[in-house]
C-alpha cells in the first residue's frame, strides 16, 4: 500500500479521535443545552399553536392564539405599551446614572474600593423578594419617602397605588440597580489611554470637552454592550411588578412578563396562549437587538491598528 495513503488515513483517524475527545468534554453542556434550552423552546413553539391548560391534552388550533392576541385582547396591548414605556425610560436613565457614577469612581482616592462595593450591592440583591417588599414599604402611605417629604411640605401620597406614579416607582427601583453597568463602564474607563487626556489638556480642552471628545467616543463599544444587555433585561422585568404593584393600579404596571405569567399560571392556565406571547416577546427583543446592532455602525467607535 502506498505509504502516503496510509499516512493520510492515520492523520484522518487522529483528527477524528481528537474531535471525538472534544465532543466528549463538551457533552455535559451540549446535553444540557439540548434538554433544557432547545427542547423547551421546541415544546413552547408547538404549544403556541394549541389550546393547552396543563390539565388536558394540547388541542391544535393553528394561529388562533396569535390572532386573539393582536385582535381581541386589549390587556395584551396595555402590557406591550407599559413595557415599551418602561424600557425606553429606564434603560437610558440607568445607563446615564451608571456612567456618571463610574466617572466619579475612575480615580485614585482612598476608600474607592469600599464605595464601589457598596454601590454594587443593589445590583446583587435588586431582584430579590426582600428588596421588592422593602420598596413597597418605602413608597407606601406610611413609608419612609412620605416621612421625609412631609418635612418639605409635600402632601403624603400612596406612590404604589397611584396610576400617575406607580410606574415611576418601579423605574426608580430599576435605575437604583445600576451596579453591573457601572462596573463595566469603570472597566472601559480604565482602558482609555491617559495620554489622550494629557494631550487634550495641553491643547486647552476642559473637562466637558475631554469627556465629550475622548471619553464618550472611546466608551461607545462599552455603551453598546450595556445598551444591548439592559434592553434585553428590561423586556424581561417581572419580579418588581409582581411583588410591588401586582400589575396595578389599573394595569399601569402590567409588564409583558407579568401578563404572560398571569395567562400561564392564572385561573385559566392558558399555557398555549402564554407560549404564543413568549414567542412574540422573543421576536420583539430580537428586533430591538437587531436595530441596536444595525445602528451601531453610525455611533460605535472601534480603535483599529491604523489609529495607533
Amino acid at each position: 500500500m502506498n505509504p502516503s495513503v496510509v499516512d493520510g488515513k492515520a492523520k484522518l483517524l487522529t483528527g477524528w479521535k481528537r474531535d471525538l475527545v472534544g465532543y466528549a468534554y463538551i457533552s455535559p453542556w451540549l446535553l444540557g443545552f439540548l434538554l433544557f434550552v432547545i427542547g423547551p423552546m421546541a415544546a413552547s413553539l408547538y404549544l403556541s399553536f394549541t389550546d393547552y391548560n396543563m390539565l388536558s391534552e394540547p388541542h391544535w388550533i393553528g394561529l388562533r392564539n396569535y390572532i386573539t392576541m393582536f385582535t381581541d385582547d386589549p390587556r395584551y396591548w396595555t402590557a406591550l405599551k407599559v413595557t415599551f414605556k418602561f424600557v425606553l425610560i429606564s434603560v437610558p436613565l440607568k445607563l446615564a446614572f451608571a456612567l456618571f457614577i463610574a466617572v466619579l469612581f475612575n480615580g485614585k482616592h482612598r476608600g474607592l474600593s469600599v464605595y464601589r462595593t457598596a454601590y454594587y450591592i443593589p445590583s446583587i440583591i435588586g431582584g430579590s423578594v426582600a428588596v421588592a417588599v422593602m420598596w413597597r414599604q418605602l413608597f407606601g402611605v406610611d413609608g419612609a419617602i412620605n416621612s421625609v417629604l412631609v418635612h418639605f411640605g409635600v402632601e403624603p401620597k400612596n406612590w404604589i397605588a397611584s396610576p400617575d406614579y406607580s410606574l415611576w416607582t418601579l423605574i426608580l427601583l430599576v435605575v437604583w440597580q445600576f451596579g453591573s453597568p457601572m462596573l463595566i463602564f469603570l472597566a472601559g474607563l480604565k482602558q482609555i489611554p491617559t495620554d489622550l487626556y494629557e494631550s487634550a489638556a495641553v491643547d486647552g480642552a476642559g473637562r466637558t470637552r475631554r469627556f465629550c471628545s475622548i471619553t464618550l467616543p472611546m466608551l461607545t463599544p462599552v455603551i453598546f454592550f450595556n445598551l444591548v444587555m439592559q434592553t434585553i433585561d428590561g423586556f424581561m422585568t417581572f419580579t418588581q411588578s409582581f411583588l410591588v404593584t401586582q400589575g396595578g393600579p389599573l394595569d399601569k404596571t402590567l409588564f409583558y412578563a407579568l401578563y404572560l405569567y398571569q395567562k400561564a399560571f392564572g385561573g385559566t392556565f392558558s399555557m398555549g396562549y402564554a407560549s404564543a406571547m413568549a414567542w412574540i416577546l422573543l421576536l420583539i427583543v430580537a428586533a430591538f437587538t437587531a436595530f441596536i446592532f444595525k445602528s451601531s455602525s453610525a455611533w460605535v467607535y472601534y480603535e483599529s491598528t491604523e489609529d495607533k
